[in-house]
């Protein structure tokens, strides 16, 4: 039974630190409890657990525009992040989980704004008839928790332009994404803000559970812990190097011939790399395969192993090129 709830508010928008204090606020979560943490990255593809990154995301486009690629914990799909999204996280002990009171939180401070909301499904929000939050679900260690997205003002053409799979032939195990229709809810209520939906939710929460919110301040977190979990989020091996396997199969031609290219990427590394050219020079094959197996699998890595190969006639510029078309 929930006897007390918290709210954490953070101005935080680096993706990796506000998911590493998602799972802070996870690990410490007391008994009897409900913590509701306000959150927004910026800029950011959030993938989930079990998914691709390259299948999801065009990463080397989003690196270039100096956006951030993150996974959470959660399963589900991919989404993006930017300052017109806010972030919601519910946080309990798993006996006190409670997915209808929860999205009632949202959909009570949605009404409370003259926004009439209803659950699509498991996972979806709708205002009329389209999709405003996307929620996902983790459970570990006794605790739970239910977080989500809530689109204000977020810059809707920035979904296509980041979340699209790549041109060339993609085979890969993760789990895809599904499209939806989707609606900022400042469509619906053009004076809205932010703050000002964070203000609903907050007196939503406590008329929800009909308690008042113990406000949380960052220092209440391990701050050691937090920067570790960062610092984990952040890096590739938990962003690429996943048991997620895929196989690209890109094909052109150049003045010197035609080819088809064909990685196995296992873990963030291309494995095996397969070159077929009709290409005069019988040695750009093997050079070429030598030169991508065992490189990381993004864009800046193997055009710099490309390069390094010394390929003859142009031929290195031309598949760095042909790589970069394919929106890894």
């Amino acid at each position: 039974m929930i006897k007390r709830i918290r709210l954490f508010r953070t101005d935080c928008t680096d993706p990796y630190r506000n998911l590493a204090a998602e799972q802070c606020l996870l690990e410490t979560a007391p008994e009897d409890s409900c913590t509701l943490y306000l959150w927004q990255n910026r800029h950011t593809v959030v993938i989930g657990r079990n998914q691709n990154a390259w299948r999801e995301c065009r990463t080397a486009k989003l690196e270039a525009d100096g956006g951030f690629l993150a996974r959470r914990l959660s399963g589900g799909g991919a989404v993006f992040h930017d300052l017109g999204n806010l972030n919601f996280t519910f946080l309990v002990h798993k006996k006190d989980y409670d997915l209808s009171r929860q999205l009632g939180v949202i959909a009570r401070a949605c009404r409370a704004l003259g926004i009439p909301a209803e659950p699509s499904g498991r996972n979806d929000l709708l205002a009329d008839g389209r999709k405003f939050s996307g929620n996902a679900f983790y459970t570990h260690g006794g605790r739970s928790y239910h977080h989500g997205t809530l689109l204000v003002d977020a810059d809707l053409s920035q979904m296509g332009r980041y979340l699209s799979p790549s041109r060339a032939k993609l085979e890969s195990k993760g789990v895809a994404s599904v499209p939806a229709r989707v609606v900022n809810l400042r469509e619906l209520r053009p004076e809205l803000t932010i703050a000002g939906m964070e203000d609903a939710l907050e007196a939503a929460f406590q008329e929800a559970y009909g308690l008042p919110a113990e406000q949380l301040a960052a220092s209440a977190l391990d701050e050691e812990r937090v920067a570790a979990l960062a610092a984990r989020n952040a890096g590739w091996d938990w962003l690429y190097g996943q048991e997620t396997a895929c196989t690209l199969q890109c094909v052109d031609r150049f003045a010197w011939g035609d080819i088809e290219l064909r990685l196995t990427v296992e873990g963030g590394t291309v494995v095996r790399a397969s070159v077929y050219t009709d290409a005069m020079d019988w040695t750009l094959a093997p050079a070429v395969e030598e030169a991508l197996t065992g490189c990381r699998f993004r864009l800046e890595d193997m055009a710099q192993r490309l390069c390094a190969a010394g390929l003859a006639e142009g031929a290195g510029e031309d598949l760095r090129c042909l790589l970069a078309r394919q929106n890894l």
